[in-house]
Parts: structure tokens; sequence; C-alpha cells
């Protein structure tokens, strides 16, 4: 590899130069901090505790001299690290790794380490759901508009990667694990979009959580915030940078929000009616949210508004996630599949809930591994704008236990079918399980195409019926 060193200052290059870094971790981040090590011609060591996590003939071949340790955690090369780049998968608090690692030890991740070596402007997003959304939007506007924009962090092309491509923007979502070791980013402007109930096997309690997502706003230039959540908001006194709002109801000047005009659920700035919710991309009033905090994000990095309500409509969404299935039965069939937590059903449910017409029957499969979340708070959505709840999985029964309708299946294909033959032209069907998918697929993607596929072959059995 061609040694490259104007990607890092000369002072940290010289500081970094001959210290005892350590690479925790062997996917997908873990490479790449190596690839750019190496570029920098710094030596490094690296530790993962699966059995093959890489082919070690192909490592040794591209990282001649490099110390590669797997199967196991190296309590000895952890304790002997002066740096350590931590993936974000993995939990530094576990007691194998943070009983060794040396207290005048550095822990970074890779954004940290981008964020010490680079003035790039980034837009910063997280949240417990939707970012994904928000990014990819993001990134599309951008592209879109002529910006040399570059999307990544936990969606897409790890940061440092992405220097390769010399943007003048990034556009990265970041989740709670990479936030953790996060401490030198500035970006332009950050948003935390909402927080439910999540991932607290790894941090415990939602105090804890919020306060790792809130360190995305430290040093941001603009804190865009959801008026409908409050664990997004920022203490506005001791923020030094400018605050935009969005949220379900009608904004002050200066915000977004959400109006009727003339019937219609609007998006809108301040008094400003930009575009109605019906004729956006994405379906459900969650969505709309999504779009304004892409639209207060943009204007952020100086975007006109006019230019990004004239692309908002060619944005085709992302798979998984609210995603509307072509079909020729009249039906709406959604895969949100990437749902994995209670807090994304019920902004899928609700979401749906308040742009439904009159009479349109909501369906919803859900069930899987709930990984110990509390389902109760979505007890009233069930009882009151879901017309029926098919479950499955391990946690299918706790579900079904919520509300007097439901009905439980073994699979997706009985699901499918068992929706299919309740509902009629016009209704909903949302597959949004509330759940990992862990317990009966590899992933939530897995879940989503064999949901689609269950979906397509259950309306093509239909087709001769209908047609007789």
């Amino acid at each position: 590899m061609t040694k490259v060193t104007a990607h890092i200052p000369p002072e940290l290059l010289k500081q970094l130069t001959g210290k005892r870094i350590l690479i925790l971790g062997l996917g997908q981040t873990g490479l790449s901090c190596a690839r750019f090590l190496v570029s920098c011609g710094l030596k490094f060591a690296v530790n993962d505790s699966r059995e093959k996590a890489v082919d070690e003939t192909t490592f040794k071949r591209d990282y001649p001299g490099c110390c590669l340790v797997q199967g196991k955690w190296d309590s000895e090369q952890i304790a002997s690290a002066e740096l350590i780049l931590a993936s974000p998968g993995i939990d530094m608090a576990q007691e194998v790794i943070a009983g060794a690692v040396s207290p005048d030890c550095m822990v970074w991740g890779d954004v940290e380490f981008f964020s010490r070596i680079s003035e790039i402007p980034v837009i910063a997003v997280t949240g417990s759901n939707g970012k994904s959304t928000v990014v990819s939007l993001l990134a599309h506007l951008a592209d879109s508009l002529g910006k040399n924009a570059a999307l990544g962090g936990n969606v897409g092309v790890p940061v440092l990667d992405l220097l390769k491509q010399a943007p003048e923007l990034l556009i990265l979502e970041l989740s709670s694990f990479q936030l953790e070791t996060i401490s030198s980013m500035k970006p332009l402007a950050a948003s935390v979009l909402n927080l439910s109930d999540d991932h607290l096997e790894r941090h415990l309690t939602m105090e804890n959580y919020r306060n790792i997502k809130q360190k995305i706003y430290r040093q941001a230039g603009v804190a865009v915030i959801n008026r409908d959540d409050n664990a997004t908001w920022v203490n506005e006194e001791a923020f030094g940078g400018k605050v935009i709002s969005f949220g379900s109801d009608a904004p002050q000047e200066g915000h977004f929000g959400l109006a009727t005009i003339n019937e219609q659920l609007t998006l809108m700035y301040g008094a400003q009616a930009l575009v109605a919710v019906r004729e956006l991309p994405l379906s459900g009033a969650h969505n709309a949210l999504n779009c304004l905090a892409v639209l207060a994000l943009g204007l952020s990095a100086g975007w006109l508004l006019e230019d990004m309500l004239s692309h908002l409509g060619s944005f085709t969404g992302l798979e998984h996630r609210c995603q509307a299935l072509k079909t020729n039965d009249d039906i709406l069939w959604i895969n949100d599949s990437k749902a994995t937590n209670v807090g994304a059903t019920i902004a899928a449910i609700s979401g749906l809930a308040q742009t439904k017409n009159a009479g349109q029957q909501l369906i919803l499969i859900a069930g899987g591994d709930g990984k110990g979340a509390d389902f109760t708070p979505l007890q009233p959505l069930l009882q009151r704008d879901v017309n029926k709840l098919i479950t499955l999985g391990k946690d299918g029964d706790q579900l079904a236990a919520l509300t007097a309708n439901s009905h439980k299946v073994d699979d997706l294909k009985q699901a499918v079918e068992l929706a299919g033959k309740a509902a009629k032209p016009g209704d909903i069907v949302l597959l949004s399980p509330a759940c990992s998918s862990l317990d009966m697929f590899t992933n939530f993607a897995v879940r989503g195409q064999v949901f689609a596929d269950a979906v397509q072959a259950y309306v093509a059995q239909q087709a001769p019926e209908a047609s007789t």
C-alpha cells in the first residue's frame, strides 16, 4: 500500500508514531482503521474475540508484520496499548476489556479519529428510529443539488475510507455505540431525531442512553431537535449554537412543523406551507417528521428550501423501512422490517393512522425477539388503531396478550396469508415487528425479503381466483 501522510496533521502523526496502537474488532470499521493506519505509516496490532473474524493468511499478506490475535480478548495487548481504536460493536465496559485498559490509554472510535484529523464539515444524525432514512434523504438532496457530499458512519462506507473521496461535506449516521467514544466532533449541524427503549442491554438505563445520544450536540453549530420528544432537546442557555426544531404541531417562525391547510396535512416552515404530506415519497406522518428534520438540517448547511423541495419527491426511500410493496391487489402492503424496537413500531402505526382514510383497516404483523423490551406502550395503539394483530416469533405471545383482536402464527408465510384473507381492497397490511429478527432470521433485511416474497407469492395465487 502507498504511504500517504497528508491525511493526518503532522503534529498528531508525530504523537502517534511509535505508540502502541491496538485495533479492537475486525469488522468493516476495524478493517478501515487498519487500512488508514497503514496508509499513514503507523504500526499497530489487532485483536478480535471471534475465532475467524478474518482469514489469517490474507490479513498477514495485506498487513505484514502486524500482530493479529483472534478467538479471545488479549488482556496483555489491551493492557499495554497506548491508543485503542474500538469498533462500535464492542462493549468496552465488559470486564475482560475494561479491567485491562490502562488509565493512560486513549480510547477512540473511527469517528473520533476522523474528527481529530479532518476539518471536513459534518452533518451528524442519530436517534432510535429514522436516522438511516434521514441521512439517505439528505444524501439524495445533496447529490441532486450538485453538492460534493459523502454518506457514511453507521450506514454505507466507514468514515476513514471516505477521506479518499475528498468530499466537501460528510453526512454521518451515528449510533449510540459510535457516540460512546466521540469527544472531538464539531458538526455544523446535528440532530437526535427521537429516543425510545433500545440497546439497554448495553446502556443499562434510559438516562445513560440519552446522555450518550446527546453527545452529538456538544460542539455543534446548529442543534435540530424534535419538539415531540423532550429527550432530544438541548439546554439552549448552555448550548452555544443555534436551535431549530421540528414537530407534529404548527411551528413558530424559523422552525418546522405540520398544519392542516385546505384539509390536507402539510409540511410548514413557520407560516409558510411547503408541501402536502400525501405528496411525499414516504408513507406515514412519522416520515413527514423525518422530512422536516431533513429540511432543517439542509437549511443549516446553507441549502435553499425551494431547491430541496423540488427534489424531495424523487427520493425512492429505503428497503425495509416503511417500504410500500408493488402489488396489483389494491392492498397496501408495507415492509417495515427495520422496526426492531417498540418505538419504531409506535412511529409506524401512529404515522399511518394519522394519514389513513375512514373505513381503511390497518392489519399489523409483529413479533420476534424483543430483547427484554417493555411492549406495553404499544397497547393503546393496538387497541385503537390496529384492526387485527398477527404475531409470531419468540415474543409473539407477549404482543398478542396486549389486544383481544390478535392471532398467533408460526411463520411469515402464514402471517401474510392470514392478513391477505382479512384485508379488503384499500386496506393496509404492515410488517413492523417491534422486535429483532434474530430468533428466526439472519437479520432484519432477510426478514423483510421473506415478507416481500411471501406477499408476491400470495398475491399471485389470488390472481386466478380474482379473474374467474
